[in-house]
């Protein structure tokens, strides 16, 4: 693509050639012919395009503090006249007497209205007096590389800098009257304020602008805009109050959903989408509701490509929301082959039918290998309905090998579900049923044991990113309640939780305190309540150790010691985290992508709650902050075992 790219322009170009070069050739056209040959009169011409470029005529030495002088070189004036070759010594000094303007006006976009500037004369280089006009001789030498001029001295005092007094925000239009703006108002003026104090730079008076203007056009009024802005400097005390005036204009509403690009799905699903995201018409314009509702499109498996948006207009009070899709396949079919170091090696196939014929539903299925876990899946979901609201079933068989156990395992499932933004409801009946084989000498298959149970899962998101988290939390809770099946029926309740805490360490963000990252605290538990001889099925219990878990040991290899020598699943479990997350180093201010982990891991597994007695894991990784996610390799030491292991984890999600 780029090389079509690139040929495209060289097309344009050339076709505007001849426009251009026209009165040129028209006069040579009209001029006494020479008598050179037409060959020989463009020899010089191709030479002289094919030669080398000129060297540097003169260099600059400049003494200024580091904090100014890489931004004076990189932008000074006299930096576009070192390579020109007709430039003499003459037309240098000439440079030289405007150079401490052009220097003065730089060190104002940094802050600095006081400086002292001297520019030295031009120290020449011992050379011929025809090499110091800085011009070839004759046309023999047209050539050869212009003798260099020299150096130019320059040195820089900034003087102070100079720091922001005040920031004033004035409000014009609807915003300056609407009571429900007024939490609007104060958040631009706090934003505003917060920046007193620091020093004063063209880009920090530009960056108070854009975030005014941003926080403005975020929120009800699409159509505002600057009208006016101030910096008032006070060279002499090196004060700057700044001024911002900000017309919002009329508060403008949510219109009607325009939907573009729906063939194979009924385009009431993206309205839906839409409206369940906060975008129903006659609300006031939220652009984190449009950005909402395009993730939300997006996540939604139909489409391969959302663009949600509106066109402000200062005539209309009710904006049109227009929605652009491109559609996903109906049906999509991925193989995978991969790697885990929980699992190993992985073998997977996975289809995908967006809609099931006659039914509508989405279907999903799966088939994954590995060499602990051998699982088929197959889950179908309805499309949601005005409540955000989806029939689901599930059906699934696996088998998962712990050293010297097997469990074999079917589960069906039956119920709704509710994914949100940030909550997730489900309310659902499931069917387990369990088998387990302790390999001794020879295998010992036990009986199988069955349950079914009504559930209710509820879990809440309150992180900063969904896809790289900074800071935030979440809790996710499970209540399960039923009656074992077969000739031994007893009643017995199940309960899961967990929970993430991810808190910043920096004091202000900024300076070295950007360097001390974030602490990320998570904590797991989970009971089964039954009398001792009630035949739960073993997927219904639990075991931890992992990646996602307890790090230092294997996958599952945290639970009830088992006369065989392993483990088997248990009633009761705790886990806890805690991780130190720490950018490698800052530059500029700016976070690396690249971090630092230290954590501590413990988890334990027991019949009773009493005989809980954790097994802990520590260790360093490192840690890459992708645009898709972290992806974090770790090395963890289990204290239980005394060994090493090596722990991967691609990706974010609660």
């Amino acid at each position: 693509m780029t090389l079509f790219l690139r040929a495209g322009l060289l097309l344009t170009g050339l076709w505007l050639l001849p426009p251009l070069l026209w009165p040129l050739t028209a006069s040579a056209q009209n001029a006494t012919p020479s008598a050179t040959a037409p060959g020989e009169a463009r020899a010089p011409a191709r030479a002289r395009a094919q030669r080398p470029p000129a060297p540097p005529r003169f260099d600059i030495e400049l003494e200024a503090p580091e904090e100014v002088r890489d931004t004076l070189l990189r932008h000074m004036e006299l930096q576009r006249f070192r390579r020109l070759r007709s430039l003499d010594i003459n037309e240098l000094n000439r440079l030289l007497l405007q150079a401490p303007d052009n220097l003065r006006n730089l060190l104002g976009t940094l802050g600095h209205f006081s400086p002292a500037i001297r520019v030295d004369p031009v120290r020449q280089p011992p050379a011929a007096p025809d090499a110091q006009a800085g011009l070839p001789d004759d046309d023999d030498d047209d050539d050869a590389a212009p003798a260099p001029l020299g150096t130019v001295r320059i040195v820089v005092d900034p003087g102070p800098q100079t720091r922001i007094a005040s920031v004033q925000v004035i409000f014009q239009g609807d915003i300056a009257t609407l009571p429900q703006a007024q939490a609007q108002r104060e958040a631009i003026q706090a934003a505003a304020a917060g920046r007193a104090d620091r020093p004063f730079s063209q880009s920090e008076w530009d960056g108070a602008k854009n975030q005014a203007l941003r926080q403005l056009t975020a929120l009800r009024f699409p159509g505002g805009r600057i009208s006016n802005s101030l910096a008032d400097i006070d060279a002499a005390n090196q004060r700057a109050n700044l001024y911002i005036e900000l017309d919002s204009g009329p508060l403008q509403r949510i219109g009607a959903i325009e939907v573009v690009g729906t063939e194979r799905y009924d385009p009431a699903i993206s309205e839906r989408l839409a409206r369940l995201s906060g975008l129903t018409p006659g609300t006031e314009y939220d652009l984190e509701r449009l950005q909402a509702a395009q993730q939300r499109m997006a996540a939604s498996g139909y489409f391969d490509a959302v663009f949600v948006y509106v066109e402000p207009t200062e005539q209309a009070s009710m904006l049109p929301v227009k929605v652009q899709l491109r559609e996903a396949r109906r049906q999509k079919l991925v193989l995978g082959v991969g790697a885990s170091t929980d699992s190993g090696a992985r073998v997977s196939i996975e289809h995908l039918h967006n809609r099931v014929p006659g039914l509508g539903w989405r279907a999903r299925s799966e088939l994954r290998l590995d060499q602990k876990d051998q699982i088929a899946r197959t889950d179908w979901r309805s499309p949601v309905d005005d409540k955000g609201w989806q029939w689901l079933t599930e059906a699934q068989l696996s088998r998962l090998d712990d050293g010297l156990t097997r469990t074999s395992s079917q589960r069906l499932r039956w119920g709704q579900g509710q994914d949100g933004e940030t909550l997730d409801r489900s309310v659902y009946l499931q069917y387990d049923r369990a088998r387990v084989v302790q390999y001794l000498p020879f295998p010992l298959p036990e009986a199988a044991e069955s349950s079914i149970t009504a559930n209710y899962a509820w879990s809440r998101r309150r992180f900063d990113d969904p896809v790289s988290p900074q800071q935030g939390h979440g809790l996710a809770v499970e209540l399960g309640a039923g009656t074992t099946l077969g000739t031994d029926r007893q009643p017995f309740a199940r309960t899961q939780a967990r929970w993430l805490g991810l808190w910043p360490l920096d004091r202000d963000g900024a300076g070295s305190a950007r360097n001390l990252g974030r602490l990320a605290l998570r904590l797991e538990g989970g009971a089964v309540v039954a009398r001792d001889n009630a035949p739960v099925p073993e997927t219904q219990l639990f075991l931890t150790g992992g990646d996602n878990t307890v790090r230092g040991y294997g996958l599952r290899d945290i639970g009830v010691p088992s006369p065989t020598g392993g483990v088997r699943a248990g009633r009761y479990k705790a886990v806890m985290s805690v991780e130190w997350q720490r950018p490698i180093w800052a530059d500029n201010g700016q976070r690396s992508p690249w971090e630092n982990v230290l954590f501590v891991d413990g988890g334990a597994v027991a019949d009773r709650a009493g005989d809980l007695r954790p097994k802990w894991g520590v260790g360093t990784g490192l840690r890459y902050n992708s645009p898709v996610g972290p992806l974090q390799v770790d090395l963890a030491y289990g204290l239980e075992t005394r060994e090493l292991r090596l722990h991967l984890n691609v990706g974010f999600s609660f």
